[in-house]
């Protein structure tokens, strides 16, 4: 163990915490300014209130202001897949992944703003040549060098080029955390949305099963009634070509709930082999549309997040090529210790220091620094105007699938007196039939209009589901802005 005297130990303290001093005074003094325009959100056009607002419901469900808010369907199965959608979608790992990667972006943007600092062991053994020039004999001709070298090196960031990066790559993190946010909206929507469809071919399927039981029956009316000779051999055939036709439709629902089965499963991180969901008809309405300001949109949706950090960081990225027409100013700092002799290397006497500075400016690049400097201005200038496109598509879909609900619910209502015609027109035809009245071919024509809009009215159903799921997507969901890392 080497021991170091009492001088000796003060008198390296006193010079480490001298060396100390400077390079914080350096840095203190040295990064004061920092160059590039000051970030301001761009002024987007924001309408006063949704055109189609007046429509709404007197009591908007609470729910789908929360977090979760598919919950608002009150559908067990629908919550319990949404549910496996954190865990198990690959599609939300690579955003995962991709938001971890971009905030280790912002600790590397933000090691620049400390010294660099390295230290080591040598150890050296030297023979020198009896041949070489100006040899002397009394010169050693062997020895050893042993030294315990610390170097420092920082950027002084005079001209705020290291905090515009930072700011930089902190933005883009942001945007990444709200990509992410939006690729699960987005998940979790189509989800619900294939779902709903799905629930929807179950309803169909239902009343193409009831349907072909009638028809059955109908067919062996029909025949019972021309093997008593009442019926012709026409009425027959249109019975058995109804009955036919309406089953082909029943069996071809299969290859469409099989596709959003199939994609339902990937949507949760399934193989389609292994996953099946049992028959449940949709039967339920939608609930009441929500509440949402149209101010509240900018702050509600992940996408337009994303797409203001990206303006953020656009105009940080000016500041960081404004930068470049000033100095580049580099400090430096070396000590340690070094000795022939390992028994004296850390003491006093062996110790050695060097601190120095530099100054570079870049006096002729061709027009370098104006370019980088121009690609910056215009990269501002497309995401303002991307983040403006953003804000207006995100207004558009709000009012797309208002309207769709309005429209829907007015159709609905339209449809049921259609639905409720037709029925009683099939049994209007039947007694006709029965009675010998009228042909088979006026009954069939009453059961294909009936079939159609019984078929018209589900339809509609499910795309009123869809529209509110679209609304609540349009509306971001249970997403708020407040939820974007500080990073």
């Amino acid at each position: 163990m080497i021991w170091l005297s009492r001088r000796d130990r003060f008198q390296r303290s006193r010079r480490l915490r001298t060396y100390t001093r400077l390079f914080c005074l350096s840095a203190m003094f040295l990064g004061g300014c920092t160059v590039g325009p000051k970030y301001v959100r761009p002024t987007t056009e924001v309408p006063s209130s949704y055109k189609e607002a007046d429509w709404k419901n007197a009591e908007p469900s609470d729910a789908i202001s929360k977090g979760k808010w598919w919950e608002v369907y009150q559908d067990a199965q629908l919550n319990a897949l949404e549910d496996k959608i954190s865990v198990s979608s690959q599609s939300l790992k690579v955003a995962q992944a991709q938001f971890q990667e971009a905030r280790a972006a912002v600790r590397i943007a933000r090691s620049a703003l400390f010294p660099n600092v390295t230290g080591g062991v040598s150890i050296t053994q030297f023979h020198q040549s009896s041949n070489r020039p100006l040899f002397s004999t009394s010169t050693t001709k062997n020895y050893a060098d042993y030294q315990i070298p610390f170097d420092a090196s920082y950027e002084a960031d005079v001209w705020g080029r290291v905090r515009r990066t930072v700011e930089a790559s902190r933005s883009e993190a942001q945007a990444s955390a709200a990509d992410l946010a939006n690729v699960e909206l987005s998940l979790r929507a189509e989800l619900a949305l294939d779902y709903f469809q799905l629930r929807g071919l179950d309803a169909q399927k239902q009343l193409l099963d009831s349907t072909v039981v009638s028809f059955q029956k109908a067919f062996d009316l029909t025949n019972s009634r021309y093997t008593g000779g009442v019926a012709s051999a026409v009425d027959v055939a249109q019975a058995q070509t109804i009955l036919e036709t309406t089953r082909a439709q029943d069996v071809d629902l299969g290859v469409q709930r099989a596709a959003f089965e199939h994609a339902i499963a990937v949507l949760i991180g399934k193989p389609a082999s292994e996953f099946s969901l049992q028959p449940t008809p949709l039967t339920v309405p939608p609930p009441p549309p929500p509440e949402a300001l149209p101010s509240q949109l900018l702050e509600r949706r992940p996408d337009i997040a994303a797409a203001e950090r990206r303006v953020q960081e656009a105009n940080a990225q000016i500041g960081v090529a404004r930068a470049a027409y000033f100095p580049l100013i580099n400090l430096s700092g070396t000590g340690g210790f070094e000795s022939a002799v390992i028994t004296t290397l850390i003491q006093g006497p062996s110790g050695f220091w060097s601190l120095g500075g530099a100054a570079v400016e870049t006096i002729f690049d061709a027009g370098r620094r104006r370019g980088v400097t121009q690609q910056a201005l215009a990269a501002y200038d497309q995401n303002v105007a991307t983040y403006r496109q953003t804000v207006l598509s995100a207004f558009r879909d709000v009012e797309d699938n208002l309207a769709a609900l309005r429209i829907l619910q007015e159709e609905a209502q339209v449809e049921n007196g259609a639905v409720a015609s037709a029925e009683h027109s099939v049994a209007l035809s039947l007694n006709r039939y029965r009675g010998g009245i009228a042909n088979y071919l006026e009954v069939t024509t009453a059961q294909s209009a009936a079939l159609a809009d019984e078929r018209t009215a589900v339809d509609i159903l499910t795309r009123r589901m869809t529209a509110s799921v679209l609304l609540i997507k349009a509306i971001g969901g249970g997403w708020n802005v407040s939820q974007i890392p500080r990073v």
